[in-house]
């Protein structure tokens, strides 16, 4: 009981700091610090950070399992609902600055670029899980809420090859997301494979790689 105030702090601090890297990006918009291709530099970024808060949204859950901790469930629909947010800065910065809302462009852009499709794929199977991630959707949808959500695996997996299709050249990037992700699926999949005893066995060989628990 004596720590329930630091709840609301945490979880304004886990906003602000989501936060940060939408402000860097208008911040280096508005004093042209974007380089010599504005555009693409904003589609990039707001990509990443659409990747990277779909790893820290499916991150909660393995974290509870190898460690126990439980801390950062709190935080994990604030941040799924981030990862919607970058994910739209990035569709935004494509139709508009990009292709200036010419709809016949993106439908002639999908054969040739196929990441596109994959792109809005994503971001389509993403607006059901924002859109119901306040409480009274979680109480109003039951264990179906659950169901639902369980598309964010097929997000990330779809954003991840979306990454890989985009780039062609450098794939390191998406490579280390592919691995995050592939870390995340294992940790669940043999979880539920061996149950419960599965903490105490795996826990040691994660921690040679997360480090030591704080």
């Amino acid at each position: 009981m004596r720590n329930e105030w630091l709840v609301p702090v945490s979880r304004a601090t886990v906003f602000t700091i989501a936060l940060l890297p939408f402000a860097g990006m208008v911040w280096d918009a508005v004093f042209d610090l974007l380089g010599p291709d504005p555009i693409e530099a904003l589609h990039f970024r707001s990509g990443d950070w659409t990747l990277r808060f779909l790893m820290f949204t499916l991150a909660c859950t393995p974290l509870k399992l190898l460690f126990q901790w439980k801390f950062q469930l709190r935080f994990r629909r604030m941040l799924g609902l981030f990862a919607f947010f970058y994910a739209t800065i990035h569709l935004a910065v494509y139709l508009v600055l990009d292709l200036s809302f010419s709809w016949q462009e993106m439908v002639e852009d999908i054969p040739k670029s196929p990441y596109v499709l994959v792109g809005l794929a994503a971001y389509i199977l993403l607006i059901p899980l924002a859109a119901t991630s306040t409480r009274k959707m979680v109480q109003r949808l039951g264990r179906n809420w659950k169901k639902l959500h369980r598309l964010v695996y097929l997000v990330a997996t779809l954003g991840v090859v979306h990454f890989f299709w985009l780039v062609k050249a450098d794939l390191s990037e998406p490579m280390i997301y592919a691995g995050i992700l592939s870390l995340l699926f294992l940790v669940r999949i043999v979880h539920n494979m061996k149950g419960q005893q599965f903490v105490p066995q795996a826990a040691p060989l994660l921690r040679l790689f997360l480090g030591p628990k704080s």
